[in-house]
């Protein structure tokens, strides 16, 4: 068992891409866990399927290294601002952070929301460049910027006085002095052990551990991750856990473990300081306190930002229902979502009128097409709506909405059409400045319904040049009305095989989506119009055969390539009209309506409802 003094918890927080899991890897490699032939991938800590197809993390993970007799305990954390309730629940057990900047882009969205965080629970920072061998990279611009961020953020004397490491943790190096090339992380290291404090905690005092993260073991069932603040915990132990509410329950502990390396080891007893992983406690959640049974102390139990973002989760209940899915009744969709907010601390389940349908809020875009991404793997079957802002009322009864700060790095000669798309948006500029030869960063104050679909008409206007990034600001009153889409859509006439005939017949009033061969129904979207009005298309006529024609006939006639739209893509296209069925081999936008009647009679009465 580690002593407490010879402990450091820490968390590397950052903006997404700028370096906190490879700088991990990095350490890791240089503690000496591997063996020297161990062959080991890249990126160790995203073991997660979506995180490795996407190189961004969406989970925090422990782990933990050894240097010179000193045991560091350290905490990954996402740079994605659509995952900052994963940030927020895990810097309840680290006592420092360890604050990485990218060495040419400097603080950027992510970086000022996790810092405030940091700043606000006052853990002790310590600065890393990162990639300051990059030939654009401005290192003493960079740090003028982190401290000015620091004083925008109400940072005490102690937390201004932070250690600055500079490091290329692609190469696992280190150094104090940028002039000075590093060889190694010794100097991360040393810095680590010298900056930050050892938790602080009795010993002997009775049980106080905060659990951070639960997680599903095949062989031991649900587990709990956290720190012990006070006293020790043992196998065999009668416990207390004291929920939100406070209320008290009795458990006993089953197996304790703590991190070494990547593995998680079975010990008999973890004492004050230690970050554990404990099992026996089936029903746990995050946020709930283990304590002990003589003398209970709760501690106050996690709170992270609310979701901004939400949308209607639905049985599918398409033509095409049940054809590719494995869970498809409502009850293993409710039971699936409700599972999924013990775990997701900022995600928000709610029940609706309908016992097919709820509520799921979340942070972001990127936060819920995690989750849907996630189910369809599962093999879930599902259908959702458009993503909706949460309006909120101000003290004197005004309507509030969520505003978020935009960042984006274009091309000089796209700052004119840029500018027009976030100004029909609502977004108000607050900086721009040059961002490298060619290049201008402009920084904007937008609602977050304005982001909505924005990302890929930016990609569109700048042929994929673009680069965005933003972060939650706070809420602010009703901008006025956002018009969403300009086009109109393509919808199938009738159910059917889509043919290449019927296909070549349309294509010159829009953009296809799909292509000959494709199984559709009537009611589907199938493309999108040049026009805003939606029309009926067949596209699964066939060409007359007659005695006349020639076998030559179309040979010379080619479709257009059809949109294939990602699964972020096609929930940016939804209309309020629209839903997306998701099934694990299929993406369908489709009208709520499947009826050309019963899409009249609706539209009939959304009209009257808004006169009235």
């Amino acid at each position: 068992m580690t002593a407490i003094n010879e402990l450091r918890n820490i968390a590397i927080i950052a903006h997404v891409d700028h370096g906190k899991t490879t700088l991990v890897d990095g350490m890791l490699k240089q503690s000496g866990i591997f063996r020297e032939n161990q062959v080991v991938q890249e990126r160790v800590m995203d073991s997660n399927e979506l995180e490795k197809e996407r190189g961004i993390t969406i989970l925090a993970k422990n782990t933990s290294v050894r240097y010179q007799g000193y045991k560091i305990n350290i905490v990954d954390t996402p740079g994605h601002s659509d995952f900052g309730g994963e940030v927020e629940r895990v810097l309840k057990m680290v006592d420092g952070v360890l604050l990485l900047v990218d060495a040419s882009e400097g603080p950027m969205p992510q970086t000022r929301f996790v810092l405030r965080k940091a700043l606000e629970l006052n853990l002790v920072p310590v600065v890393v460049v990162n990639k300051i061998d990059r030939p654009d990279s401005r290192i003493n611009e960079v740090l003028d910027e982190i401290y000015e961020l620091f004083f925008e953020l109400g940072a005490s004397d102690e937390q201004l006085d932070f250690p600055v490491v500079y490091a290329v943790a692609r190469a696992g190096i280190a150094t104090l002095d940028p002039d000075v090339p590093g060889t190694d992380l010794k100097p991360l290291f040393e810095t680590i052990i010298k900056s930050f404090p050892a938790p602080q905690g009795d010993p002997e005092g009775p049980l106080q551990m905060l659990v951070n993260n639960t997680e599903y073991d095949n062989y031991i069932g649900r587990i709990a991750v956290g720190r012990i603040y006070q006293g020790s915990i043992a196998a065999g132990m009668n416990v207390l856990v004291s929920d939100h509410q406070g209320n008290l329950k009795s458990h006993r502990i089953g197996r304790v473990y703590v991190f070494e390396g990547l593995e998680r080891v079975e010990v008999p007893r973890a004492s004050c300081g230690e970050i554990v992983v404990v099992s026996g406690l089936e029903d746990i959640k995050i946020g709930e306190t283990i304590t002990d049974k003589d003398n209970p102390a709760p501690l106050p139990p996690i709170t992270v930002d609310e979701p901004t973002l939400e949308m209607t989760f639905m049985v599918n209940d398409s033509p095409f229902a049940g054809q590719e899915g494995e869970h498809v009744t409502s009850r293993k969709l409710k039971a699936r979502l409700y599972k999924e907010m013990e775990r997701n601390v900022s995600l928000r389940v709610q029940d609706t009128d309908s016992p097919d349908a709820w509520k799921v809020a979340g942070r972001g875009e990127l936060h819920l097409s995690i989750l849907i991404e996630t189910m369809r793997r599962e093999g879930y079957e599902l259908q959702v709506s458009k993503p909706e802002v949460i309006y909120k009322r101000g003290d004197n009864g005004e309507l509030l909405e969520p505003m978020e700060m935009l960042l984006v790095d274009i091309p000089e000669d796209k700052m004119g059409p840029v500018m027009e798309m976030l100004g029909n948006r609502k977004g108000e500029m607050l900086n721009m400045g040059p961002n490298g030869p060619g290049q201008l960063r402009l920084e904007f104050k937008v609602p977050a319904r304005g982001l909505i679909g924005f990302r890929s008409q930016l990609l569109s206007e700048t042929r994929g040049l673009a680069i965005m990034n933003h972060t939650f600001l706070g809420y602010e009153p009703f901008k006025g009305e956002i018009k969403r889409r300009y086009q109109g859509v393509l919808i199938a006439f009738e159910s059917g095989e889509a043919t290449f005939y019927g296909l070549n017949s349309v294509q010159d009033r829009g953009t296809l989506f799909v292509t000959p061969g494709t199984k559709v129904y009537e009611g589907m979207v199938v493309g999108e119009h040049v026009r805003e009005q939606d029309i009926e298309v067949n596209i699964c006529k066939k060409k007359q055969l007659t005695n006349h024609r020639a076998s030559t006939a179309e040979a010379t006639v080619k479709l257009e390539e059809p949109r294939v739209m990602s699964l972020e893509e096609a929930l940016e296209y939804l209309n309020d009209d629209e839903l997306l069925e998701v099934t694990p081999r299929s993406l369908r936008i489709r009208k709520k309506y499947l009826d050309k009647n019963e899409r009249a009679r609706a539209k009939k009465y959304a009209a009257q409802a808004s006169v009235v």
